[in-house]
């Protein structure tokens, strides 16, 4: 019973280190702040597709 409740604890330990590793790591202050100025729809890209397209 005690080895199945380490094995557990060791898993949930590793989980939150690969959340942690991928979503945090490597960054100065952790999240980056929110781009206010970024639309909804799709931010940088959007705004570039009307540019990239031919005249009709």
């Amino acid at each position: 019973m005690l080895v199945i409740l380490l094995e557990a604890l060791g898993a949930g330990l590793l989980l939150v280190l690969i959340v942690w590793w991928t979503m945090f790591h490597g960054r100065r202050g952790g999240e980056r702040p929110v781009d206010e100025g970024a639309s909804a729809g799709g931010g940088v890209d959007a705004d570039r597709s009307e540019a990239v397209r031919p005249p009709r």
